[in-house]
C-alpha cells in the first residue's frame, strides 16, 4: 500500500518532492498509526462488502472499519457476523496476493473478538484488528484482554482502536477521572493500541446537539473542550502519547446554506474553479476546514463514512515543501544545542528546542503521505486524485 498509489507514477513524480512510502499491514505500528489516514466505515451487513473493499482500494482507501455496532440494528448482529465471515473468505480467495486496506472490525462485546477470529480461520490473515466502542478503563480492559487472547490463539498481530465516546468522558465531574483511567488501560496495552478514535456524534447526542454542515466540531464548544482534554492527556509529544484521530464528518451534500462558503478562491486557478464549485456543492468546504483544525489541535487522520471524504483527508495530510524544509532545518544534527534560525522561506522563526517535537511529527507524516513539490498545493493533489 501507499498513499496516492492509485494515481499514475508519472503524476506522482510531478506532484511530489518526496513520494509517499510503501507500507504493509506488517509495518511497524508507528508507521501504521500515521498511515491510517481517512478510515472509511462500512456496515458489516453489506452483501457486496468484499467487492466494495476492492473497489475502494482502487480509489486510494488504505484503512477500513467494518461495523457490527451502531451502524446496524440490534436484531441484525448475528446475520452481520455471518456476512462478515463470508465476505472475508471471498476476499481471501479473490485477492490471495493483492494488498488490501488495513481492515478492522468494530465489535459490541469482548466475546465477539475471539469468536470472530476463530470463525474467520485462515482468512483472519486479512484482519488488522478491532475497534472497541465506548471505551473507558472499566469497560475497555475486557476488550483488550480478549484481543490479547485472540492474538495468541491466531498467531497474528492484532491492533486495538478504542473509541472515546462515553458520557463519562464528556461530563465535567467525571472527565478527569475517566481520562486517567483510559490512560492506565491503553498504557498497559500500549503495543496493541494503534490509535484512539473520537466519537463526537455520541458526545453531541448527550446534549441533544448536532452540528450543522457549515460548522465544525470545534464550533461546538462542549465538543471542542473534550477534544482539548483528550489531546492534553492522551496525545502528548513526550513519548507517553498516542495517535488520536479526527471526528467523523457527517455530511455528503449541502441542500441550503446559511453562511457563505468557507473555501477561498485564491488557492484555485481559473481552470480549477469547477473543482472549487464541486467541493462547495458537496459540502466539502466545511470538511476541509475541519481537517485543518484537526491538525492544528493535535489530531491525525479522520473517521469517514463516505468515500468522497477520503481524498480531501489525504490531500491535506501531505506535507508541504515549506513544512518539510522547516522540519529538516530544525532537526539538523548541528542544531542539537538549540537556538533560533530564520526559515529557508524567510517568513518565520524556527526555534529549535520548542519546535523539535513538531518537526519530528512532521517528518513522520512526510514519510507516509509524502512531500509536495514547491508548486503543488492541496488543489493539485485533490484534482489529481479524483476518479477519471
Amino acid at each position: 500500500m501507499r498513499h496516492f498509489g492509485h494515481i499514475a507514477p508519472e503524476v506522482r513524480q510531478r506532484l511530489f518532492h518526496q513520494e509517499p512510502c510503501v507500507f504493509t499491514a506488517d509495518s511497524p505500528a508507528a508507521v501504521l498509526s500515521v498511515a491510517l489516514g481517512a478510515t472509511l466505515y462500512s456496515p458489516a451487513t453489506r452483501t457486496r462488502l468484499a467487492e466494495d473493499i476492492v473497489k475502494q482500494t482502487g480509489r486510494g482507501v488504505v484503512s477500513m472499519v467494518l461495523c457490527l455496532e451502531d451502524s446496524i440494528d440490534d436484531a441484525d448482529v448475528a446475520e452481520a457476523e455471518e456476512n462478515l465471515i463470508r465476505q472475508f473468505r471471498d476476499l481471501a480467495e479473490r485477492c490471495p496476493e493483492t494488498e488490501l486496506p488495513l481492515l478492522f472490525v468494530r465489535v459490541r462485546t469482548p466475546e465477539q473478538i475471539p469468536g470472530l477470529v476463530a470463525r474467520l480461520g485462515s482468512s483472519a490473515r486479512l484482519l488488522s484488528g478491532f475497534v472497541l466502542p465506548k471505551f473507558t478503563e472499566e469497560r475497555g480492559v475486557p476488550f483488550l484482554e480478549a484481543l490479547t487472547a485472540a492474538e495468541a490463539t491466531s498467531g497474528r498481530r492484532l491492533f486495538a482502536m478504542p473509541v472515546l465516546e462515553s458520557p463519562d468522558l464528556l461530563y465535567m465531574e467525571s472527565r478527569a477521572g475517566t481520562l486517567e483511567g483510559i490512560f492506565r488501560a491503553v498504557d498497559k496495552y500500549r503495543d496493541r493500541v494503534l490509535a484512539l478514535r473520537l466519537g463526537v456524534t455520541d458526545f453531541c447526542s448527550s446534549y441533544g446537539l448536532r452540528r450543522a454542515p457549515d460548522m465544525t466540531a470545534y464550533d461546538v464548544q462542549i465538543v471542542a473542550s473534550v477534544i482539548a482534554d483528550v489531546v492534553n492527556v492522551l496525545a502528548r509529544a513526550d513519548g507517553t502519547g498516542f495517535t488520536v484521530t479526527g471526528p467523523v464528518w457527517e455530511y455528503f451534500r449541502v441542500q441550503e446554506r446559511m453562511f457563505k462558503p468557507q473555501l477561498r478562491r485564491s488557492p484555485f486557478t481559473p481552470e480549477a474553479e469547477d473543482l472549487r464549485n464541486a467541493l462547495i456543492e458537496h459540502d466539502m468546504d466545511g470538511l476541509l476546514r475541519e481537517i485543518a483544525l484537526d491538525r492544528a489541535n493535535g489530531l491525525q487522520g479522520k473517521t469517514c463514512i463516505h468515500p468522497s471524504h477520503v481524498l480531501p483527508v489525504h490531500a491535506l495530510s501531505v506535507v508541504s515543501h515549506e513544512e518539510f524544509s522547516d522540519a529538516q532545518d530544525i532537526l539538523r544534527p548541528e542544531r542539537g544545542g538549540g537556538g533560533v534560525l530564520r526559515s529557508a522561506y524567510t517568513n518565520k522563526m524556527n526555534e529549535v528546542k520548542p519546535h523539535r517535537a513538531w518537526a519530528e511529527r512532521t517528518l513522520q507524516r512526510a514519510e507516509v503521505f509524502g512531500v509536495a513539490n514547491e508548486d503543488t498545493g492541496f488543489v493539485e493533489l485533490l484534482a489529481a486524485g479524483l476518479p477519471g
